[in-house]
């Protein structure tokens, strides 16, 4: 290529043969001229790209995409692709600038440091995916093993100290120990002491926790596995993964665990990981000016945020693949997997536990199972699958109970559950300690001298199956009731201790019937001189049990569990219980408890689970009167007028009005880009003319008519002006026919994701069609059919609400009453308590209103004006 761009340069000596070699000659001219012209053609169609992609550059620089909407992955895949293509033309003109006024050492040196440069920038670029998910798999790994010793330190604080160093907690106070030592020391010798300490310790943390959340980081709330399938599906919620929320999420999360609520720290785990992912990614602009780039950053870090917390890299790649992603190429597939490895690779380094192991709750097996065994393995998936319905039933009512009564008082809610669980769950020795520990428990063999208070005693039987079924019952009930509260929460550790509860119950049921009837045929296939039945692997059956109820994964499950124990034999049980409980939680219905609260508060998101029937054509959803902006003609005061009265993210263009023929389609940042620029570099007047169909169509074809004044080439002085916006409009849309069905438009945003698809007959333009609105036509079909038990739901939570404003002005007034005995100034605490809680409410009520008005103006102007 130099030497072709040298040869032209110089010029050519005229050939001075005979005319014999004039054909031969004139072939070369010819090809020579077709060359140069090539080339001219090239440098301008390069000089277009670069224009362009320079503007593109800009308008991605200043777009921000609007709260509460969704991005559009197919422009956003577009200027990723002129990215691309402006970079091959820049590496295609590099090293070619300076060779014209120097040396042929000059050059040649030149050209070899421009090469080499273009080689770093080029291996940049393209490795910064691999630096970003390296950097994201440490930083999470990190933070997975502090959040791992200060959990483990805060939950043994409630019960006790270590005299020999504080900050230890009673693992490492007694290393090496079975059961407990003498440096380890409860807060008194008496009972009623220790449990009022325990229910005072609890308080204080869910207190901090909710205060946290509160005032910092609302978002840091739940476990947030719903709205990052929501973002990394499109959807914008500003703020949701910003830098407070981690600081938030990582602070909280142990304070949550520690309070003893029913609550988890694997989905939050997940938040913090993306949280991590998308803050990192702001540093690289490849990925802070393109949303969707970013959205394969998050994918992985999802990963690697299931992988720190099951100690399972494999399964979180699977279980981003199976939940989180509704777009998961084999790039993205590749990323996660490095993401995930680095991240399990790091906490393995750090090795919280000095034990070796990723998870406090890993195992091993080494004895096999039986096949009459599977007769139970299908009690345990039926168990499953009853458990995910159940709790997601009731635990929808309870979300819908606190949105409308208990949104007010997020602080009083988390302290209240922590007291009222403390004060449950302490004389159960399986719901006093932490929800992990007790899985490592209930996990391990009977044999090799583990025990827990006397849970492998042979004649302690009937009282542990008494405790665990206990355990089994109050911990299901303080999941539905403790899930959802304003603390970092997740569910998948307290499913997966009620099926370790249940699953340690019905094996050490089995192995009584065994021992009871040892010479029975159903026994046939034990061993007569060693253990048949391993209560352990039960509970362990179980845990995945309850895990798959829960969210409706499969494979995921199945390899998490396979990772926690390495037991490669019990792939199968894992597989049968995982397969009953998947066919029983379809017949209570589709999606886990991510996908009804996505449901129930109203996100847009598409699942690709689920598949319907409306039978109706698109253009009964679609919104008919439509703000569009003709192609010739409007003034620019006009268009400014027109974006000022609608607040719409973008206009079709037609030709006219009255013939409404569709040509593209502008996005409202790039036509307000458009505008400002006109104004500030050309001061363009107000009358200007605007055009959105530039009469030059081609570079290297002379136009006879006088093209359209552009940026570039428009005089200030001029009488009058033409602005040419072509270059900022979409000419090729999306577009459907009316009579499309509505399921296949809905195939179309979740295959494609464009942010709207217009509606055009015959060339004409009809209507538009979103996201939200497909949406909400679904919303209303599904709220016809459950139009009856409505008014009976709210009549029962009304009722409710009364019992709880009575429960609380009793125990109110009876704190008032001892508060003043004892000389405590209970007024004072009183007055501030409820100035603190005014302030919290008016904070809580302007979030969200700022958080949630935009959606439903937008909803309201395109559902109820259908103006846009």
């Amino acid at each position: 290529m130099n030497r072709t761009s040298s040869s032209h340069s110089r010029p050519r000596p005229q050939s001075q043969r005979s005319a014999s070699f004039a054909p031969a000659l004139r072939r070369r001219s010819t090809a020579a001229s077709i060359r140069s012209f090539g080339a001219d053609a090239e440098d301008v169609e390069t000089e277009a790209t670069s224009t362009e992609h320079a503007i593109v550059e800009e308008i991605a620089e200043i777009k921000r995409y609007e709260d509460f909407t969704t991005i559009d992955w197919v422009q956003d895949a577009t200027r990723e692709r002129l990215r691309r293509k402006a970079k091959r033309r820049d590496r295609a003109t590099w090293g070619r600038g300076g060779e014209g006024g120097m040396g042929l050492r000059g050059r040649k040196g030149g050209w070899k440091a421009g090469k080499w440069r273009r080689k770093v920038v080029e291996a940049y670029d393209a490795g910064q995916a691999w630096i970003v998910v390296t950097i994201v798999g440490v930083a999470i790994g990190m933070n997975a093993a502090m959040l791992n010793i200060i959990t483990e330190w805060l939950g043994d604080i409630k019960l006790g100290h270590c005299e020999t160093a504080f900050y230890l907690n009673e693992n490492f106070c007694c290393w090496g120990a079975e059961s407990g030592c003498p440096e380890w020391k409860r807060w008194s010798g008496f009972w009623p002491v220790d449990y009022t300490l325990y229910i005072l310790f609890g308080a204080f943390f869910s207190l901090t926790a909710a205060a946290l959340v509160k005032l910092y980081a609302p978002y840091a709330a739940g476990s947030g596995i719903s709205e990052m399938k929501c973002i990394i599906a499109g959807f914008v919620m500003k703020g949701f993964l910003g830098a407070w929320t981690l600081v938030i999420k990582s602070i909280g999360l142990p304070l949550a665990i520690a309070s003893g609520l029913s609550v988890g720290k694997e989905g939050p785990s997940v938040h913090y990981a993306v949280c991590t992912g998308n803050v990192v990614s702001r540093f690289f602009d490849k990925y802070r000016r393109n949303a969707s780039k970013t959205r394969e950053i998050l994918s992985a870090s999802a990963a690697a945020g299931v992988a720190v917390a099951f100690g399972s890299p494999i399964g979180g790649v699977l279980f981003s693949l199976e939940e989180m992603s509704n777009y998961f190429p084999l790039k993205t597939l590749w990323r996660s997997y490095f993401c995930a490895l680095v991240a399990t690779a790091v906490l393995a380094a750090m090795n919280p536990f000095r034990t070796g192991q990723l998870v406090m709750f890993q195992v091993k097996y080494d004895r096999d199972w039986h096949f009459f065994e599977i007769l139970f393995y299908i009690i345990i998936g039926v168990f499953g699958g009853l458990y995910g319905a159940f709790v997601m039933k009731w635990n929808l009512k309870m979300q819908v109970f606190r949105k409308k009564y208990l949104s007010q008082y997020p602080i009083t809610e988390a302290v209240t559950l922590a007291v009222l669980t403390a004060i449950v769950c302490y004389p159960n020795m399986f719901l006093r300690i932490d929800m992990t520990e007790s899985m490592e428990i209930l996990f391990l063999e009977c044999e090799g001298g583990h025990d827990y208070d006397e849970l492998c005693d042979v004649d302690n039987r009937w009282h542990m199956i008494f405790s665990l079924a206990i355990a089994t019952i109050l911990r299901t009930l303080l999941v539905i009731i403790s899930f959802g509260c304003k603390v970092p929460a997740g569910i998948f550790v307290p499913s997966m201790a009620v099926g370790a509860s249940f699953g340690r119950m019905v094996g050490i049921f089995v192995q009584y019937i065994h021992e009871s009837f040892p010479d029975s045929a159903f026994f046939s296939a034990c061993d007569p001189d060693g253990p048949c039945i391993t209560p352990g692997t039960y509970a362990f059956l179980g845990a995945g049990a309850a895990l798959s109820g829960i969210m409706h994964i499969t494979v995921s499950v199945v390899v998490i569990m396979f990772e926690i124990t390495g037991a490669l034999t019990y792939i199968l049980p894992t597989m049968i219980v995982v397969g009953v409980t998947k066919a029983v939680s379809e017949r209570f219905g589709h999606g886990g408890i991510a996908d009804r609260m996505i449901y129930l508060n109203g996100y847009p998101f598409l699942d690709n689970k689920e598949e319907h029937t409306f039978g109706v054509p698109v253009s009964q959803v679609m919104a008919t009167h439509v703000v569009s902006i003709p192609a010739t003609g409007l003034e620019l005061r006009q268009l400014e007028k027109i974006m000022t009265e609608n607040t719409f993210q973008g206009f079709p263009i037609v030709e006219d009005i009255n013939s409404k023929t569709l040509l593209g389609y502008v996005g409202r940042t790039e036509l307000r880009y458009a505008i400002d620029r006109a104004k500030r570099d050309q001061m363009a007047p107000g009358h200007a003319k605007c055009y959105f169909n530039s009469t030059v169509t081609d570079p290297r074809t002379p136009s006879s008519s006088m093209p359209s004044v552009s940026f570039d080439t428009m005089s200030a002085t001029s009488a009058q002006l033409s602005v040419d916006l072509s270059k900022f409009m979409d000419p090729t849309p999306l577009s459907v026919h009316p009579r499309l069905p509505l399921e296949t438009v809905m195939e179309l945003f979740k295959k494609m994701g464009p942010r709207v698809i217009l509606i055009e007959y015959r060339g004409r333009l009809t209507g538009l069609v979103t996201v939200k609105d497909c949406l909400k036509y679904q919303f209303k079909v599904e709220a016809h059919d459950n139009l009856g038990s409505a008014s009976a739901v709210d009549g029962r939570e009304e009722k409710l609400w009364g019992v709880i404003k009575t429960v609380g002005s009793w125990v109110g007034g009876l704190s008032g009453e001892l508060g003043r005995r004892v000389g405590a100034g209970g007024r004072h605490e009183g007055r501030l308590d409820h100035q603190t809680t005014s302030r919290s409410a008016a904070t809580e009520r302007e979030r969200r209103r700022d958080d949630g008005d935009e959606s439903d103006v937008e909803l309201e102007d395109r559902g109820t004006s259908g103006i846009r």
